[in-house]
């Protein structure tokens, strides 16, 4: 299967977050407000909805809360044998990514 974070509409992404953050293995873990964030802005993704219609708001939450359980399964599930990152260690690295990437530094 092919993943892009591009999409062939490019109106569709414009004011959504392009970035769904890797929630796995991190110590502390992920919190509940992270998940339902990430769950968010996956269904906006898909939906191409930042804020839904009033015809559309139930299913829309629906789906988010749909999304954010079978996240928290899925981490709650997964196993491996690495360390677990250091959430701030990982946050400097992003921000020197991001600093390099657009000229901040």
């Amino acid at each position: 299967m092919y993943y892009t974070t591009r999409t062939a509409n490019p109106s569709l992404s414009e004011n959504m977050c392009r970035n769904i953050k890797t929630l796995f293995n991190f110590d502390p873990p992920a919190t509940d407000e992270e998940i339902e964030a990430s769950a968010l802005q996956f269904v906006r993704k898909l939906s191409g909805f930042t804020k839904p219609s009033k015809a559309n708001e139930a299913v829309f939450e629906r789906a988010v809360e749909q999304v954010s359980a079978v996240a928290h399964e899925l981490l709650n599930n997964l196993t491996t044998a690495a360390q677990p990152k250091n959430r701030e260690v990982e946050a400097e690295k992003a921000r020197a990514r991001a600093a390099r990437r657009f000229g901040t530094a």
